[in-house]
């Protein structure tokens, strides 16, 4: 059965949005509540964004069963150092339910604005590369580690306290890319995050992953196989539109654009949207879970669209787990 988590933007989210969704979703019946990680938005517009680190602390702190975590933090601006003892620390207040998404960056307006050197796309996953050794060695290592490489280096460094976990929190790597970031996938991760696929592109990148497991010696059950995608659900044409006013306000021009030609542009940035009446947006989670993807993290927004939460809990998460 495929299970359907919440990953929050960082967009206009705030402490009293935070605390509401922290609130409901577990009742709500949502297997984790995850969060994206950035400063601020990739066209000039600036919304109020919690911290990363901190809103999952008062997560961990104020659930019992649901997941949580990183969707992605990007290693162009969180030191993996920090952010392995973030993390198992999270994995310790949380009883084990923290999973630490680490990814490349890419948004280059938040780079520039704050200072950080985000680099080409080469940079760009070499330091990702470099960062996932690190954090896997101190996560995974009761031994001082000592590591030099051109972006992060250790001498004799040992984390403490150690994670409760052995191991620490499971390691998840978004991303798509059958050359550059499935191979940091068979090497690294426990939970794979497919992104900007469909169906067919997930069945085939899972199969390549596959492949790329066997050359490295390790299961193909060792790595869990996940898709992060927007959903937009309706009863009819208006709820439909109630669900998109908030994207409206995000869009360049989205606030002239009739309904239809709106969701076509959203699909030309989104090629995996999930869109439709609750029993068309099961019929599009299913053709995921066809083909082997084990859970769908439904990249939400507006984060305060507490109606459109209260529609999936009642009318999709049932369907899919009749």
């Amino acid at each position: 059965m495929i299970s359907l988590s919440l990953v929050i933007e960082s967009f206009g989210f705030t402490w009293p949005i935070c605390k509401r969704l922290v609130s409901e979703v577990e009742p709500l019946g949502f297997a984790g509540l995850f969060r994206s990680d950035h400063f601020t938005l990739p066209f000039p517009a600036n919304p109020d964004v919690l911290d990363l680190i901190v809103s999952l602390t008062y997560l961990a702190d104020n659930t019992q069963q649901v997941q949580l975590g990183s969707l992605v933090a990007p290693l162009s601006f969180r030191d993996p150092v920090m952010l392995a003892r973030q993390a198992a620390a999270l994995d310790d207040l949380s009883n084990g339910r923290m999973i630490l998404g680490v990814g490349a960056g890419w948004m280059e307006r938040e780079h520039i604005m704050f200072g950080y050197p985000l680099g080409d796309v080469s940079t760009r996953m070499t330091r990702l590369e470099e960062g996932l050794e690190v954090l896997t060695r101190l996560l995974h290592s009761a031994e001082p580690v000592t590591y030099t490489g051109q972006f992060y280096r250790l001498q004799e460094a040992v984390l403490r306290p150690l994670p409760h976990r052995p191991g620490g929190p499971p390691l998840l790597i978004g991303g798509s890319s059958p050359r550059r970031t499935l191979p940091l996938v068979a090497r690294y991760a426990d939970i794979w995050n497919a992104q900007q696929v469909t169906p067919e592109v997930f069945a085939e990148r899972s199969a390549h992953l596959d492949e790329l497991l066997r050359r490295v010696g390790r299961e193909l059950r060792d790595v869990k196989r996940t898709v992060m995608a927007p959903v937009i659900c309706g009863r009819n044409p208006a709820e439909l539109e109630q669900r998109v006013s908030g994207l409206r306000r995000l869009l360049p021009n989205g606030a002239q654009l009739p309904l239809d030609a709106l969701l076509d542009q959203l699909r030309v940035g989104f090629v995996n949207l999930i869109v439709g009446s609750p029993e068309q947006v099961v019929a599009q989670i299913r053709a995921f879970e066809r083909v082997g993807c084990e859970e769908l993290m439904v990249s939400w927004w507006p984060a305060d669209d507490f109606a459109g939460l209260y529609l999936l809990a009642e009318q999709v998460l049932p369907q899919l787990a009749a």
